[in-house]
């Protein structure tokens, strides 16, 4: 599913969900989405009643907590001549999803194909990303990049645990002489290896670019 999340606001509370032709207004806040039925509705291209329906269904079986994913804003609409302000019902991130995982319309199935695939490339790879948002960083406030980059380092870090756990052993093989060269190879081998997990390069290149600078 192809989407964009456009800034509405100075104050980045209110953004813009666009997927092709449709255009639907996002309320940010505590680090997820917020929206009524009728933008569920917009989103999903069913009825009010038809999201009401599914939205009684899910509380109803305890799929979801009402008092986590529903929060009242306040929000001033035209109502004959006049502007009024009304708290209205908004649904989270996990409402929302759950609505699409039930919708009959063709913008529903398109939902679960892209939620399966999703999870598909979660379950074989062991990670997903969307590539164009993180680059471009279209994120919902903060910079999940940073994030990102903080879990790789902390995967190689556990890299490094495993080729020293492996350099253990090695010395305490019966046979173990440390001045043989194939001892020396051995070590110089995991050492460009444990470089090469944490920062992207071999032990004589790390030291041919600190002599350089």
């Amino acid at each position: 599913m192809a989407n964009e999340l456009i800034p509405a606001s100075s104050e980045g509370q209110l953004l813009i969900y666009e997927d092709g032709s449709l255009r639907v207004q996002v309320r940010i806040d505590g680090k997820t989405v917020w929206l009524t039925q009728r933008l569920i509705a917009e989103l999903y291209q069913v009825t009010v009643p038809t999201v009401n329906e599914h939205l009684k269904g899910i509380y109803g079986e305890g799929e979801l907590d009402t008092a986590a994913t529903i929060r009242k804003f306040r929000i001033v609409q035209t109502e004959g001549v006049r502007m009024v302000a009304r708290m209205v019902e908004h649904y989270n991130l996990d409402a929302i999803l759950a609505v699409g995982y039930r919708v009959r319309s063709a913008r529903g199935t398109a939902f679960r194909k892209w939620a399966t695939a999703r999870l598909s490339e979660l379950l074989v790879k062991g990670f997903t990303m969307d590539d164009d948002r993180l680059a471009a960083g279209r994120t919902l406030g903060d910079n999940y990049f940073d994030e990102l980059l903080e879990r790789i380092r902390a995967i190689r870090a556990s890299e490094r645990m495993f080729y020293q756990k492996i350099t253990d052993i090695y010395a305490t093989s019966i046979d173990y002489d440390s001045g043989a060269e194939i001892t020396q190879t051995f070590f110089a081998t995991v050492q460009n290896k444990l470089h090469w997990a944490i920062h992207g390069h071999t032990a004589a290149e790390v030291i041919y670019q600190r002599a350089d600078a």
